[in-house]
């Protein structure tokens, strides 16, 4: 049998401050940012100390391998990242140079943007050579990963029974992407030019099908939201509505507690660390909410169940 492994995707970070103008030109694939972008973006990681989503994600893959093992399955598994390293292209070579010659790959945003995911299958591709893959493109309807967020949630909710009486409402959330991208997509594919829309990309449908899971699994929720964070600095619009929009309309019904909810994020990073633990908590504070969010998965056993599971399918695909 040919020598199979399992390589998962994410998005990279930086190890230092100093190396955040490197790592946002690989993010923007080259183009120039303004340096007020650049020094902003250093000003968040200096608040939050550091952002652990590479060592994170190396750890959910050991979790991953070691599920896949007690299964009696023999594949190592890989982490590649796109915008640092260790970097996709050098991963895969070393995958090469390591005699793998099937892969599963499993990119670590569940929710589907052509425009975003599709890059990382470009990379992976890009060095494949002889290696055949199957690519996961989305897993957003994948029922462990709803289970694991819904841990997390339930656990969040306990706690604001206890000090307060009474579940919190939800903010659900996941990255935006910006609306030319997905407009560009749909006209390519002769949809209209429309967002949010039901044109060619799949990514907000994904997000909000994602959230509806986690909700559905918690059922004591009095009521939910959802919304779009972590808009980007480089220009023209992105998808909403924003997270702040949504929290003054949130604050227009009284709502006085909250729990904030990403399910587009598998670990801790700058957009979970910063954009929800320091930006829109004191955004929130200001329109008198008080504003918690559950853990993240990081470390998550129904993750990692949920991970080593699209990857025995997707193994199991190369066989056919």
């Amino acid at each position: 049998m040919p020598k199979r492994a399992v390589l998962l995707l994410a998005h990279g970070t930086p190890d230092t401050i100093e190396e955040i103008p490197e790592y946002l030109r690989n993010v923007v694939s080259g183009r120039p940012l303004p340096q007020h972008v650049i020094e902003e973006i250093k000003r968040r990681y200096l608040l939050i100390g550091r952002s652990p989503l590479t060592e994170i994600t190396l750890a959910q893959g050991r979790l991953v391998e070691a599920e896949l093992v007690a299964e009696g399955m023999d594949a190592q598994v890989y982490v590649g990242m796109r915008n640092w390293k260790p970097y996709i292209a050098d991963v895969v070579r070393k995958m090469r140079a390591d005699g793998v010659a099937e892969a599963a790959v499993i990119c670590l945003a569940p929710q589907n943007s052509r425009t975003s995911v599709g890059l990382y299958k470009r990379a992976v591709q890009a060095e494949a050579g002889s290696l055949k893959i199957d690519f996961t493109d989305a897993w957003a309807q994948e029922p462990l990963l709803a289970d694991a967020f819904a841990e997390r949630l339930r656990a969040a909710q306990t706690r604001m029974i206890e000090e307060t009486g009474a579940p919190a409402p939800v903010l659900f959330t996941a990255h935006s992407v910006p609306c030319g991208t997905v407009q560009a997509q749909a006209a390519t594919e002769g949809q209209p030019k429309l967002w949010p829309g039901e044109g060619a990309d799949p990514y907000a449908q994904e997000a909000k099908r994602t959230a509806e899971l986690v909700a559905e699994r918690v059922p004591e929720i009095p009521k939910w939201w959802f919304a779009f964070q972590s808009q980007g600095a480089s220009g023209g619009p992105w998808i909403g509505p924003t997270v702040e929009e949504t929290l003054t309309a949130i604050a227009g019904e009284g709502v006085k507690t909250i729990l904030l909810q990403p399910i587009g994020f598998l670990c801790d990073h700058v957009e979970i660390l910063y954009d929800v633990d320091i930006a829109f908590k004191e955004y929130a504070a200001k329109l008198e909410i008080r504003l918690e969010r559950p853990d993240s998965l990081n470390v998550s056993p129904t993750l990692a169940r949920a991970i080593a599971g699209l990857a025995k399918r997707g193994l199991s695909r190369l066989q056919e």
